[in-house]
């Protein structure tokens, strides 16, 4: 795969540097987009990772401030909000675009402007801090975890495209898999984390979350609401088990995990204008329909 093209911020800046940094030390041609402040820190510095307290590396990935031209494949990490921005920055380059992100409305928006036969979806499955231009992550949550990055095309077929995208991700230590309902996936994932984020944000955290029982009752029962009104069932299967166990037992299973360390260190307690502006976007995703498979 040649050159990968990339534009993040906030959460979605710390998945794109650590694609980027893989792929680059991989011995791929890869590109970074950045703009303002960030795109002088990374020509100055590189991607810098570091993980959690660890020292800080440096890795040298190319950077620009105006796409164009021809790509292999285009990876987009950013938040759901900034996904219409990103569609405008894309007009002047040609070449697949894998979307690594949250969205519940299905391809056809995405494939209304750039070409349907362009779009590809997927979810990052990883994250970390940003502390100043480091970006710090946990072991346990780096791009080579156990649970595999799901990619998909949108009419869940597997093509040699995508069989080429996830072989290039497993070589360069990604550990990624083919996903043939990738929009039911995204859907069914914002049908679970809307309701999370948006109670822990009114909670004031987590861990009060977990001290309110009736709260997390509330929750459970917007989730339960969301995957009654999907137009598939629910991907992963694991899922459909928000509905069909009993209330009491998930909102002890809830509370259990709100208060665990993976809760604690996976941004959950971000309350950033970005996240609002991301949780709104999705809630309206879900509240229309999605032509998803």
């Amino acid at each position: 795969m040649g050159r990968g093209c990339g534009r993040a911020t906030c959460r979605a800046l710390v998945c794109g540097s650590l694609f980027a940094a893989r792929m680059h030390e991989a011995d791929h041609d890869v590109s970074r987009l950045a703009r303002g402040g960030r795109l002088t820190a990374l020509r100055q510095q590189g991607v810098q990772l570091a993980e959690e307290n660890g020292p800080v590396r440096s890795v040298p990935v190319a950077v620009t401030e105006h796409p164009g031209g021809r790509c292999d494949l285009i990876t987009v990490f950013v938040r759901t909000h900034q996904v219409d921005a990103v569609l405008e920055s894309l007009a002047d380059v040609w070449g697949d675009v894998l979307f690594l992100l949250n969205w519940a409305a299905g391809p056809d928006a995405l494939g209304a402007v750039l070409g349907h036969e362009r779009v590809l979806l997927g979810f990052p499955m990883t994250g970390g801090t940003m502390d100043g231009d480091v970006v710090r992550y946990r072991k346990t949550n780096v791009i080579t975890r156990r649970v595999a990055i799901p990619i998909g095309e949108p009419d869940g077929r597997t093509t040699p495209r995508l069989e080429r995208i996830v072989a290039t991700f497993r070589t360069a230590g990604v550990n990624a898999k083919a996903e043939p309902h990738m929009g039911a996936w995204l859907r069914t994932h914002a049908a679970f984390e809307v309701p999370l984020d948006q109670a822990v944000h009114a909670a004031g955290g987590p861990a009060a979350l977990s001290d309110d029982p009736a709260a997390v009752r509330g929750m459970l029962r917007l989730m339960r609401q969301n995957l009654a009104a999907m137009e598939t069932p629910p991907v992963p299967r694991a899922f459909a088990a928000l509905r069909a166990l009993p209330e009491g037992l998930l909102v002890a299973v809830l509370r259990r995990f709100l208060k665990s360390p993976t809760a604690v260190h996976s941004g959950l307690s971000d309350r950033s204008p970005a996240t609002v502006a991301e949780l709104e976007q999705l809630a309206e995703q879900l509240r229309a329909p999605a032509g998803v498979r």
